[in-house]
C-alpha cells in the first residue's frame, strides 16, 4: 500500500539527490529510507532513480511520476487541514508525555496547548518515548514531549529543553547539599529500561560513567520503584521532578548539572497542520522548560 512515508522518501530523494541527505530530511536513518524506496518502486512497477557514486538521479519514469507524488502529498496535507477545520467540537489535541516529564511540566504543556489553539480539546496519555514516537507517527497522538536524543522517524521537532535534575539518596548517605557524581559512589543509580528510549538512555549512562566510573546502574520500572529502593538504602535516583520525595530520602543538587533532563516536543508535519506556526511551538516549548 502506498503511504505518506513513500511519498516523502520519493520527494526528498528527488530534491536532495543523496541518500544520507534525504534520510536527514525525512528524519530517518539511511537503511529504512532505502527499504522504503525499494517498496515504492515495487508498488509503482518502475525504477525511479539511478544510483551511483553516492548520488542518485531521477530516471525518466521517476521524473514523470514526481509531479504526481507532489500533488498526492499536498492532497493528504489538505485532507488533514480540512478534517481539523470541519470538526464541530474543535481540534482535539492528543498530548503524549514521557514518564520522565515532571508533573508540573506536563501540566504546563497541556495548559499551553489548550490556550494557543482556541476551541481545542486536550487529552493526555503517558508512554515511553519509543511508544510516543510511534503513536505520533501513526496519528494516534497530535504531539508528544519525549526524551532527547531520539530518532525522529520523519517527525517535526521543537528545540531541546534542559530541565535541571537532583540526586535522591538514602538519608545519611551524603551530607552536602550540592554534590558531584563521584560523591555518590557505593550505590547503583536507578534507571528505566533502555528499550523505552535507547538513545537518551545511552547518553545518560555514558555521561554517568564518565563522571562516576564506579557504582553502576539498576533497572527499575518507574521513578516510584526507584524512590522505594532509595528509601530502602539500595539505590540513588536522578530526577527532574522537584516534588518527588519520601521519608528517609534526601535531595541534593548535582554540581554543574551533568545530567539534565533533555526534552523536546515532536509532531507530524502532515497530520497536525495547526501546529506549524512558530509561535505555537515556541509557546509550548517555553511551557515545557519554564515549569
Amino acid at each position: 500500500m502506498l503511504t505518506e512515508r513513500h511519498l516523502q522518501i520519493f520527494i526528498a530523494l528527488a530534491e536532495e539527490q543523496h541518500f544520507g541527505d534525504a534520510a536527514r530530511v525525512v528524519g530517518i536513518t539511511q537503511p529504512p529510507l532505502s527499504q522504503g524506496l525499494r517498496r515504492l518502486e515495487a508498488l509503482v512497477g518502475a525504477k525511479l532513480f539511478e544510483r551511483g557514486a553516492g548520488r542518485v538521479e531521477l530516471t525518466p519514469a521517476g521524473a514523470a511520476l514526481l509531479p504526481y507524488a507532489r500533488r498526492a502529498l499536498t492532497s493528504i496535507e489538505e485532507l488533514h487541514q480540512a478534517a481539523v477545520a470541519r470538526d464541530p467540537e474543535g481540534p482535539e489535541i492528543r498530548l503524549g508525555l514521557a514518564p520522565e516529564v515532571p508533573p508540573s511540566a506536563g501540566a504546563a504543556v497541556a495548559a499551553a496547548s489548550g490556550a494557543v489553539i482556541p476551541g481545542s480539546r486536550v487529552t493526555v496519555v503517558t508512554a515511553s518515548t519509543s511508544s510516543l514516537i510511534n503513536q505520533v507517527n501513526t496519528g494516534r497522538l497530535t504531539l508528544a514531549a519525549v526524551l532527547h536524543p531520539v530518532v525522529l522517524d520523519g517527525l517535526e521537532a521543537g528545540p531541546v529543553s534542559l530541565l535541571p535534575t537532583w540526586a535522591l539518596a538514602p538519608a545519611g548517605f551524603v551530607d552536602d547539599e550540592v554534590v558531584g557524581l563521584r560523591q555518590l559512589k557505593g550505590l547503583p543509580v536507578a534507571i528505566r529500561p533502555r528499550t523505552e528510549a535507547p538513545a537518551a538512555r545511552d547518553l545518560f549512562v555514558d555521561t554517568l560513567a564518565l563522571h562516576r566510573p564506579t557504582g553502576g546502574t539498576v533497572v527499575v520500572t518507574d521513578e516510584r520503584a526507584g524512590l522505594a529502593m532509595t528509601a530502602a538504602g539500595q539505590a540513588i535516583v536522578v530526577t527532574a521532578d522537584p516534588a518527588l520525595t519520601a521519608p528517609g530520602v534526601t535531595r541534593h543538587r548535582l554540581a554543574d548539572d551533568p545530567l539534565p533532563l533533555r526534552l523536546r516536543l515532536v509532531w507530524s508535519r502532515t497530520r497536525t497542520p495547526f501546529l506549524r506556526p512558530n509561535d505555537v511551538i515556541a509557546q509550548l516549548t517555553e511551557a515545557l522548560g519554564a515549569s
